[in-house]
This record gives C-alpha cells, sequence and structure tokens, in this order.
C-alpha cells in the first residue's frame, strides 16, 4: 500500500482531500505545520474577531485534528516557524519596503509546503505527498483545476519539476460546491468553515495595524499626477499597491481615484482620478525569479499577471541575463513584486516575478 503525507491546514478543502485518498486505497497519514506563532509576535491578542484570544492556527490544529480522528488517520505536527519567518515574512518585508506588492503565497508554496513539508513526509515514509489546492498532475504537467474560480495554479507558479514529482492534487477534478457536499456527507466540523482571506499570517487582523509591529510607518503627500497638486496624505506607501481605489481615505472624488504609482525617495503617493486613465496601462513588463516546472518555453502563450485575472495573450523574449521580456496588448495594472503566471491551454507551465512596468518600451517612471 502507497503512504501519502497530505498537508492537514484545518480547511474543508484538505479534509475532502484526505476522504478522497483514504477512497483511493492509500495508507494516509496528516501533517499539519504550524507556520507563525502569534504568542511570539504578540499580534493577535485582542482582536474581536478572534475567539478567546486564541491563536487561529491552534483553531485550525484543532480543527485538522477532529478531521483526522473521525476519518480515522494520525496527523502529526511539525513547526516550520524559523523557515516561515526566514524565508517568506522576511521577503515579505522586504519587498513592501522597496515599494513593490510581494505575494507570500507563492513563496511559502515555494520554500514551506513543497520543500521542508516535502522532507519532513519523507522522513515519514511517504511515497507522495498531497494538498488540497485546486489544480492537477497529468503526464509530468501542472494543469489548472476544473473550477475556475478556485484554481490556485498561480499560486504554484514557482514551483520546480523535481517539486512536482509525486505530488497529488485530490480535489482538482472538483468544483468548491462538490467539495462542501462531501465535507457534509461525512459530517466533518470544517464542512461550512469560512475560507481563508487574504494574506495567511496575516488573516482577519486590520492590515495596517498587524504591519505596524515591525515596519515604522512615515507619511507623506499624495499627489494628483495630472496637476501636480497635493490631495492628501498616504499613511506609509507599504500600505497601497497599483490599481487600488478602496481605503484611499482622501477625499474628493474617491470613487474615480486610484494609485498609479509611487516615489519612495520623496515618500510621494501618485493618484489619479478616472477608471480609464491611460497610468494604469503598459503593454509590457520585465520578470526576473523565473521558473519552468517542464520542459516548454513557447514564444507564444497566455498569461495571468493577479490571481483570478482573465489570462491575456502575450510574446516573450528572453533575454541573456535570465528575465524575460513580456509583451501584450495594454493591460491595466500590472504591478511590480508580483507574479507573472504562464499558461499553454490547461497547462501552467511557470513564471516570474514582475521587476519593471513598460509602455512602448519606457520604463514607467511611477511605477518604481
Amino acid at each position: 500500500m502507497k503512504r501519502v503525507v497530505i498537508g492537514m491546514s484545518g480547511g474543508v478543502d484538505s479534509s475532502v482531500a484526505a476522504i478522497l485518498l483514504k477512497q483511493e486505497g492509500y495508507d494516509v497519514i496528516g501533517l499539519f505545520m504550524r507556520n507563525w506563532d502569534s504568542t511570539i509576535n504578540n499580534d493577535f491578542l485582542g482582536n474581536p474577531n478572534l475567539n478567546n484570544d486564541i491563536c487561529p492556527q491552534e483553531e485550525d490544529y484543532n480543527d485538522a485534528k477532529s478531521v483526522c480522528d473521525k476519518l480515522g488517520i494520525p496527523l502529526h505536527r511539525i513547526d516550520f516557524v524559523k523557515e516561515y519567518w526566514d524565508y517568506v515574512f522576511t521577503y515579505f518585508l522586504d519587498e513592501l519596503k522597496k515599494g513593490r506588492t510581494p505575494n507570500p503565497d507563492i513563496m511559502c508554496n515555494k520554500y514551506i509546503k513543497f520543500d521542508y513539508f516535502i522532507k519532513e513526509a519523507k522522513r515519514l515514509g511517504a511515497d507522495y505527498i498531497a494538498t488540497g489546492h485546486y489544480a492537477r498532475m497529468k503526464d509530468g504537467y501542472l494543469l489548472r483545476g476544473i473550477d475556475d474560480n478556485k484554481d490556485q495554479t498561480y499560486f504554484l507558479s514557482q514551483l520546480t519539476k523535481d517539486q512536482l514529482s509525486n505530488v497529488l492534487f485530490p480535489i482538482g477534478h472538483l468544483n468548491k460546491s462538490e467539495v462542501r457536499k462531501i465535507a457534509e456527507e461525512y459530517g466533518l466540523i470544517t464542512a461550512k468553515k469560512k475560507d481563508s482571506t487574504g494574506i495567511c499570517f496575516i488573516g482577519e487582523r486590520n492590515f495596517k495595524k498587524f504591519l505596524e509591529n515591525y515596519l515604522p510607518n512615515k507619511s507623506g503627500d499624495v499627489i494628483d499626477i495630472d496637476t501636480k497638486r497635493k490631495v492628501g496624505e498616504h499613511t506609509g506607501l507599504m500600505y497601497y499597491t497599483i490599481g487600488q481605489r478602496k481605503g484611499l481615505n482622501i477625499g474628493g472624488n474617491k470613487d474615480k481615484m486610484f494609485v498609479v504609482g509611487k516615489d519612495l525617495t520623496k515618500n510621494i503617493l501618485y493618484v489619479s482620478f478616472g477608471e480609464d486613465n491611460h497610468y494604469l496601462i503598459s503593454n509590457s513588463c520585465i520578470i526576473d525569479t523565473v521558473n519552468f516546472n517542464c520542459e516548454l518555453r513557447p514564444e507564444k502563450c497566455t498569461a495571468k499577471f493577479r490571481y483570478r485575472q482573465r489570462d491575456y495573450d502575450v510574446k516573450l523574449e528572453y533575454l541573456s541575463n535570465g528575465e524575460i521580456l513580456v509583451r501584450y496588448d495594454n493591460v491595466k495594472s500590472v504591478t511590480p513584486g508580483q507574479a507573472c503566471v504562464f499558461y499553454m491551454d490547461d497547462k501552467c507551465i511557470g513564471g516570474g516575478i514582475i521587476k519593471e512596468v513598460r509602455y512602448n518600451d519606457q520604463k514607467l517612471w511611477y511605477l518604481l
């Protein structure tokens, strides 16, 4: 009997993934990863959204334990707090300091869930590892999950071919509604549990208050990029991302006001009025941290520049320094620090991190 070690998160997706593995006859072992220590960082106490000041990860562990007990599978627990801090959270803070918009979930998959987790799984005798991601593997290729609204291949784009070998995605062929139905049929505590949203270590906490624990606020001017007039003050460039409209709190006709750029040297946040303003549009970008998970190196494919964004047709120029120039028709709010992920039909073949955004081969000065 082949052994599978599955990452149990305390959510409905990994719960149902474990059920399906059991049904297929695998020897299933659960492994819960503790990646964040809120008690040490003292960043959750007093949050009205939490029950009795119990750390959210402890609640998740309790739910994972309940599911594993009901399914009759053992649950192990491993502490990756230091590794998560070193490889994910430090990266997150460094990117914010540069004024970029990081995606820590991508780095968590690259360094924690499909690196340290795999090493621990092998120590437990795993033939395969499994997760509750909405994705599929077929003939060695990473494929999109069937549920377009939940497909998570975007977050798996930095994984290598080796990391994806011997990986199972049991729920990739299901829609979310089907996953919840299976959990309800088994009477699992996670059946109606709310999906986690936002950045994993922030969760339901206020983003600004959370970051104040780690990065100092530095307020500055908000400038209308067209009139060059000051229209308000920002509370720190790290709190804003390109294309952002909500939460600016700078008065005026804020429903039509968008963040279009940042000047780190002068600590200025640039905004512009009008949803279709040209400052949000680019037609090429440079990506670094390039990764491909298969042998395919196309000159043409499609790409996503943000999670749940539609695919755009792109042309790829492979540069001598290992970076890629990605060309496309006008796309709004392509943002430094976010991932550009490549697809060929259902295949997710890899991607990179957006380093520089351009229009007609000119770097957009207000985009860092």
